[in-house]
Parts: C-alpha cells; structure tokens; sequence
C-alpha cells in the first residue's frame, strides 16, 4: 500500500496550545534565532496571561544535573519527533486518540509529550476553525534552547529521518516503476496470448473450412464417378442391346435372303417345267374360265337381286308393324291384334357386321381348342390367369411402367406351360374387365392401356381379333350397331340382353349404369385405334376408327346411346383424327353439329339435353385441335426419350403375323416365332 504519514496541527488540550511543525528543516543559527525571539514573546505577554482563558507557559532554560540532562534530551530526543508509517488508513482516529498524550506541568512547567506524525496524502489532522484561531494568536515553540550537541544530535537525526525518507520514496518509485514493468508485461502477455488464441482461431476455422471443402470436393467426385460409371454401365448394355439386335436381324436377313434363293431356284425350275403344261392347258383353261365367269357372274346377280328383294321386304314389314302398333295406340283400334311375326330391327353397316361375324367366328374356333384342350390335359390356369390380371391393374401412364408391363404380358402369354390361345383370350377378357371399375384418371389409364395393347398384340396378333370380340360382346357400339325395341318383337328382357346391360342377382342395371359403360368401352376403344408406337404396327389402327365414324353416322340413329359413344371416342380419338384426316374430319363434325345434332334436338328429350350440350362445346370449342390428357406416355429418363420402343422391331412384328395368318394354328407348341420377343 501507499505510506501515509500523519502530520497533526495545533490542538488544544486541557487549556494547553500545544503546536508542533511536522517538517523540523532547521539549521543550528535558524533555530537559536528562533528560540530567542520566542521566549521573548513569551514574557512580554505574561503580564496579559490573566485575561485569557489559556495558559501559555514560557520556556525556561533549566539547569539539570547530568546524569539526568542526559536522560531527559534522550528522552526528549526520543520522544520529540516519532515517524511512523501505516498501512491502515482507516485507524488513524484510533491511533491519535491513544497515542496523544497530555502535558505535565512540573514544578510550574509546561513538560510537551512526544507527538507522532503520520505523512498522508491529505491533511487529516486539520482542526476546526476555532482551533485554528487559536493557534494563530497563542502559537508556541515546543522546543526551547538547548545545547550544541543537542542541536547537532537534533540535525543527524532530522537527516538521518530523511535520509529514511529518501530511501523510503526511492524504494516506492523502484517498486512503482517494477509494477508498473509487471503491469506492462502481463498487458503485453496477455495481448500477446489473445493475439495468439485469436490467430489459432482463425487458423482452426481456416483448417474446418478446408477440411469441408475438402469432404464436398470429394464427396462431388465420388458422385461423378457413380454417375459416370452408370452411363458408361448404361451404354454398354445399350450397345449390347443394338448389337443383339443388329446380330438377330443379320442373321433373319441372310436366313430370309436363303429362303428366297431357294424359292426363287424352285419357282424357276417349277416354271420350266409348267411352261409345257400351260401350253397345253391354255385352251380349257380359256374356255373353263369363261364358263366360270358367267356362271359366277350370273349367281352374284342372283343373289344381289334376292338381297335387294329380301330387304324390301323387310322394309315393308317394318312399316306395316309400325302401322300396326300406331293403329293400335288409337282409341278405336285397342281391341285389334297384333303380328307375331314382327322381330326387332339391328341397325349396323353391312361391312360392321360382316366383320364382327368374322370375328365371332374365330373366338367360336379358339373357344372350341381351349375348351378340348383343357379337357384333355385337365390343367388348371387360374394361378396364369390371376398374374395376367394383376399386370393388366398395375398399368399406368409411364413409359417405362407400359413396356416392363407389357413385355411381362408377352412373356406370359407364350409361356409354354399354357397354350397361347387360353392366355391370349385371358389377356383380352381382362383388359375389357378393366372398363367396369372406372376411376378419376381412366382417360389416361386407357391411353396406356392402348400401348399395352399395341405392343402385346404386335407379337401375338390373335389377341388383338379376341379383344375386339370382347369389346363387342360388352359394348354393341364398338362395331358399331343399335338395336331399335319393339315390344311386339321382343321381351323387355332379351332386349337388354342384347344391348349388352349387366344381370346381377336377377337384376338389371341402370340405364345411368349402362352409358357409364358405354362411355368406358368407347374411350378404351378410341384409345386403341390412335395409339402409334415407334416401329411398331397397330393391327386396329386409326383408319379402323375413321371408318368407325362414318360407319355409325351413315347407319345407326341419332340416339341417347350412340350420342353417348360418339363423344367418349372423340374425345380419345378426335384429335388424332384431325391430325390425320384435316378438312374431311372438319365435315364430319359439320355434320353432327348439323344433322345429327338436329336429330337429337327435335326429339325433344330432357335427357338428350346434357350430351347435347357436350357434342356443341366439343365442336364449337374445337377441342379436337387440343392433345387429351395421358395420351403421351410420361418419361422418367431423357435417355429413353432417344429411344422409340428398341425391344418393339417392325420386323418381328411382320414375321408373327405372317406366321399368324399362314398358319392360323394358336398353341404355342406350334408357334415358337412368339417367343423371340
């Protein structure tokens, strides 16, 4: 701590002014001057002592024997001036209440008590004011005049205390100036361990961000190369398909190119040897073939005329039966009969029908196989049946989910543990199936549908007459046909039967129920004739559906049903249609905004009114000229964008179906060219 010396001023004790200077700087002839001037002062004002209230005692020189003059200047020197340093700031009111002594009065003396002085900061030992003025008036020496060796002792002592006080202060300055070097260099220490954590600091982060770079460098390396490794894995099995591919078609090419070699040197050789024959055959062969013409020529007309004639008269029976039953609705006629003879008129196109009896045909021949084979090996499908049917459900808009499902139809259908002909009629009755649980995306489900369909049949043609059939055994209007009720023709119920109405537990369904179904069929329908495939050839394509139309405009009636079936396949096909057919496919809506339209208005019908409403906004709207939803494939890949059906080739396709018309034989024992898919 800081020395603090007390220096006390004049106090008053007891009635005794007693003064002290806290800084004795005399020499021998100063003092001796002073001693003397005091103690004049003091007798001089003896004479006025008794008017004041303080007794001033003058200071006598008194001689003293020496024993105890040498006792008293050492007690006296001992005592006249104490110097004391404290650390304690706070007991200095301690210190001077016990170390203040009062003065003894000996013999008619004034004796002075030793004093000590504390050297502070400030003056602490200030008295009050009034101490102060009376100091100032009775201020008195406390030292008298004493000897040459007391003056000289006084002096080694005053410069010996401050030689003390000198070593004192040198000694603080030497240590303030140490604490003040400490206090520098724990300053520079401490800036410096600051300075050195801060650069460590920005080091560490330097080092974290290098680190991260580093994880992010090598972590964008790592996914370079997986994905380089996968393009390159992916152009090697692209290449290895091409090369698969471009091998098979070498080999078909110089298989095909032998095969015509030889038939080319057999037709030859036949020819050389028929050259003869012909010669000789020249003349019957003229005159039978002009026989057969005629013959032909007059059985056709025969039979146009018995057509023609046949037809009249079924017109003309119409007429009377509709003549009968007006006759009959009338009040007077209630009682007449009826013919029995009146049947129910099918309103379809000559070629629809000759079509479909074709097709008829054939699913009664694949029937009959399947029905023999099945008994005689008494296997059963149903396990073949079920994967079929669940590939068929799993179809949706995405590319690659429509060829991984189709070529699993494939495979599945030449499967040679079941003959083709069962999992083709398979494949066909549940893809018609499909039509029956309709949901909010069927317009999209049955685009995809139509790809499935277009490349499955493109390897096995003879699903694609079986599926047709099956459309038209639930749907009449996808040959197109109408039936026209007549309850003097047929019962209510064979009437319903015919027009395709689902039977359940004795019931019929609604008509409401019934048009969503012709709604269903017509859309999956309008889907198959304009799907196209790269490389692939539709065996039911858009010329199919463009005959469609004309075929049900230029035959069937403008009725609640075929309007029904008219917008659900242009909505699906319309726009293909245009694209195709252009002007001409513009007159033919003009027509059914026209004619068919017009039809459908004078009939008056409340509910002709909403699918009235739908043909107009399909036409004047011209959402023909806008691509439906779903009918382009969506892709996951941009590499397969590049690459139209690879595993669908034109020339398979044309090879099943020469072997397919050649042989018309359905068992996969004997059609092993479906495999090669």
């Amino acid at each position: 701590g800081a020395i603090k010396l007390e220096l006390p001023c004049t106090k008053n004790t007891n009635g005794l002014i007693i003064t002290a200077d806290p800084d004795p700087n005399w020499n021998f002839d100063s003092l001796l001057s002073e001693l003397n001037s005091l103690e004049l002062k003091l007798n001089g004002n003896s004479s006025n002592s008794s008017s004041t209230s303080y007794l001033i005692v003058p200071f006598t020189k008194k001689q003293v024997p020496n024993n105890k003059k040498v006792d008293n200047r050492s007690n006296q020197r001992q005592r006249g001036f104490v110097m004391r340093v404290s650390d304690d700031d706070d007991d200095d009111d301690d210190d001077d209440d016990d170390d203040d002594r009062e003065d003894v009065v000996n013999d008619g003396q004034l004796v002075t008590t030793s004093r000590r002085f504390y050297l502070t900061d400030s003056s602490e030992s200030e008295s009050s004011e009034d101490d102060d003025s009376v100091t100032e008036e009775n201020q008195m020496q406390l030292m008298g005049q004493v000897g040459l060796l007391d003056g000289v002792l006084a002096e080694l002592e005053h410069e010996r205390h401050q030689g003390i006080t000198e070593k004192i202060r040198n000694k603080m300055k030497t240590l303030e100036i140490d604490l003040m070097h400490v206090y520098e260099r724990s300053a520079s220490a401490l800036s410096k361990v600051e300075k050195d954590r801060d650069y460590r600091r920005e080091q560490n982060s330097k080092l974290d961000m290098r680190h991260c770079r580093t994880i992010a460098e090598n972590r964008e390396n790592h996914l370079l190369t997986v994905q380089r490794d996968h393009e390159r894995r992916s152009q090697i099995e692209e290449r290895k398909i091409q090369n698969a591919a471009a091998a098979f078609e070498e080999a078909r090419r110089k298989e095909q190119a032998f095969h015509e070699e030889k038939l080319r040197q057999e037709k030859a050789k036949a020819e050389t040897e028929a050259a003869k024959k012909r010669a000789e055959e020249a003349r019957k062969a003229a005159a039978l073939e002009a026989e057969s013409r005629i013959a032909k020529e007059a059985a056709e007309k025969e039979v146009a005329e018995n057509a023609k004639r046949a037809s009249e008269e079924a017109q003309k029976r119409e007429a009377a039966e509709s003549l009968k039953d007006v006759n009959r609705s009338e009040p007077g006629n209630s009682g007449s009969n009826s013919s029995p003879s009146a049947g129910s008129v099918v309103r379809a196109a000559d070629g629809a029908l000759r079509v479909e009896v074709e097709r008829l045909k054939k699913l009664k021949e694949v029937d009959d196989k399947n029905q023999s084979f099945r008994l005689s090996s008494n296997q059963d499908f149903r396990s073949h049946e079920l994967q079929i049917g669940r590939r068929i459900k799993q179809i949706s808009g995405n590319r690659d989910s429509v060829r991984a499902k189709a070529s699993e139809l494939i495979k599945l259908i030449n499967d040679p543990q079941c003959p083709q002909s069962i999992s083709a009629a398979m494949f066909a009755k549940k893809v018609v199936s499909q039509c029956s649980t309709q949901s909010a995306n069927f317009n999209s489900t049955a685009f995809a549908c139509g790809h499935v369909i277009v490349l499955v049949t493109s390897q096995v043609p003879l699903a694609m007459d079986l599926l047709l059939v099956e459309l038209h055994k639930a749907c009449i209007y996808t040959v197109p046909k109408h039936v026209v009720y007549s309850k003097s023709a047929i019962s209510k119920e064979d009437y319903m039967k015919r027009m395709g109405f689902r039977e359940e537990d004795g019931k019929f369904e609604s008509s409401e129920s019934f048009l969503e179904g012709v709604a269903s069929y017509m859309k999956l329908y309008g889907a198959l004739v304009q799907t196209e495939v790269n490389g692939v050839q539709n065996l039911h394509s858009l010329k199919e559906g463009w005959a469609w139309v004309a075929r049900l405009l230029n035959s069937l009636p403008a009725h609640l049903n075929t309007a029904v079936a008219l917008n659900s396949f242009l909505e699906m096909a319309g726009f293909a249609l245009f694209k195709t057919y252009k002007t001409q496919f513009r007159k033919v809506l003009n027509y059914i905004s026209c004619q068919f339209l017009a039809d459908l208005e004078s009939k008056q019908d409340p509910k002709l009114n909403p699918i009235i409403m739908k043909l107009k906004t399909y036409i004047d709207t011209n959402q023909f000229l806008k691509e439906p939803e779903g009918r382009v494939l969506k892709t996951s890949l941009l590499s397969e964008m590049a690459m139209p059906e690879a595993n669908y080739s034109p020339q398979q396709n044309y090879h099943s179906q020469q072997n397919y018309h050649a042989h018309q034989n359905y068992y996969p024992q004997q059609n092993r060219q479906y495999h090669n898919y």
